[in-house]
């Protein structure tokens, strides 16, 4: 009978660790994180080739900073994925670094979105500060700010190099037509920001001309916005849910988040699912620029008449509603959007366009009915819908209750041929869409 295999003796002076198979070692060290594969590496050239290699140094910046290449930070490239975690680290360890990776994914995957469809916003988006900058722009605000919205300023410093024509149309916060204006709202640079008289404001981002104003509280991390009597009498509303902001790290909640950050995660999660989308249209404006009204079920209704589509939608307007001391306001600007794909037929005759004369809603909010009638007159009033042209059309509703509401009717429109009224009117229907209380104001 062959007698036991003796066990195999340690060499002198060595760890439990140094004779381990690699396989095994690279598990231990992989499990341990970086900070002790680092302090490995100092302990014995057979620790630190274990520690050092390139396929474990890669995990780790994967799973810390969502890093697939040696990059530093800037995207400078690094030999080694080892050296790229250490540059990332000497940046951000002053940080919680899953808030950072959190971050860094949000400003990677909103900076992917405006490279497909709305490259002329992200030509606008500045390049991030560094901790020096933050630390001079606090002393000069006079406040601290809260983690997540230092660590979203050392990645983008927001919107920079919008002339006044721009200004209107590429705030990559989007906006909304109505009638002959447009609101849309751009990140304001950490340089640009202004603390409100004897308060913990500051404001994050305003539309062109400072009809909407977007304010965060630096003490309790709340996102803000002024409502229609801000000018008058700071009012506000919140743009988050309270429950959703909390700025401290522990191990019950995890990692901070303020309301800056999930405003923006919310605004690009719609972009992503397509709710709301890059608009271009020749009235009443040219530029493109990124639309808020829904484009998709259930906050956007779609009909068909003779071949016309005709969709609705509608969007919180905060800039005109109000509430505090008077009889609640909660105002929305709904748009409908006709569409004409090809030629049509009205009683057998062939049209290639049309025009509009008149509209005709119902809104219900609650018990509350509404009827409303809008009529464009003759020639010029309202322009031509020719074939693979749009048509926008724009309404208000203003409801004295914070609940859901609806809206619906019909359009008359007058068939054209040579550049003259040919037809007799017809009707379009305008399916119903919802008026919603939104959780998140943009």
């Amino acid at each position: 009978m062959a007698s036991p295999a003796k066990a195999q003796r340690r060499p002198e002076g060595a760890s439990v660790l140094e004779t381990l198979p690699a396989l095994p070692l690279a598990i231990i060290i992989a499990k341990a994180g970086p900070r002790c594969a680092a302090a490995l590496a100092c302990a014995s050239s057979t620790l630190r080739a274990a520690a050092s290699g390139e396929a474990l140094w890669r995990r780790f910046c994967s799973d810390d900073f969502a890093l697939d290449a040696p990059l530093a930070p800037g995207d400078l490239p690094l030999p080694s994925f080892k050296d790229a975690y250490k540059a990332w680290f000497q940046s951000f360890g002053m940080y919680p670094l899953p808030l950072v990776k959190r971050v860094k994914i949000f400003w990677s995957s909103f900076r992917a979105w405006l490279c497909l469809y709305f490259p002329e916003g992200l030509r606008t988006l500045g390049e991030g500060v560094s901790e020096a900058e933050i630390a001079v722009a606090e002393c000069n605000l006079g406040l601290v700010l809260p983690m997540p919205t230092k660590v979203l300023y050392r990645f983008c410093n927001g919107q920079l190099h919008i002339g006044r024509g721009e200004e209107v149309s590429y705030g990559v916060m989007g906006g909304y037509d109505y009638v002959h204006q447009r609101y849309t709202v751009r990140l304001l640079p950490l340089a640009h920001h202004a603390v409100q008289k004897n308060s913990n404001y500051i404001v994050v981002a305003t539309s062109c001309f400072g009809e909407k104003i977007f304010l965060l509280d630096c003490a309790s991390g709340r996102l803000y916005v002024g409502t229609k009597y801000w000018n008058e009498e700071r009012e506000i509303m919140a743009c988050v849910p309270k429950a959703s902001i909390r700025l401290t790290v522990d191990d019950d909640h995890g990692m901070p988040q303020d309301g800056f950050l999930l405003w923006l995660e919310e605004h690009l999660s719609r972009l992503q699912d397509g709710l709301i989308k890059v608009q271009s249209c020749k009235f009443p404006m040219l530029a493109r620029h990124i639309s808020l009204y829904p484009v998709q079920l259930p906050y956007c209704s779609s009909a068909s008449m003779h071949g016309i589509k005709v969709r609705a939608s509608a969007v919180f307007a905060p800039e005109n509603s109000a509430f505090a001391d008077y009889r609640c306001r909660y105002s929305y600007y709904f748009s409908i959007r006709l569409s004409l794909p090809e030629a049509f037929i009205v009683d057998g005759k062939w049209y290639s366009s049309f025009q509009l004369q008149s509209c005709h809603y119902t809104i219900q909010i609650g018990e509350e009915v509404l009827p409303y009638t809008c009529n464009y007159g003759g020639h010029g009033k309202c322009p031509l819908l020719r074939c693979g042209e749009e048509l926008f059309v724009y309404g208000c509703s203003i409801s004295a209750a914070l609940e859901p509401g609806s809206v619906t009717g019909k359009l008359t429109l007058v068939p054209w041929r040579c550049g003259q009224p040919r037809g007799s009117p017809f009707i379009a229907d305008i399916a119903p869409f919802p008026l919603h209380p939104p959780d998140h104001i943009f």
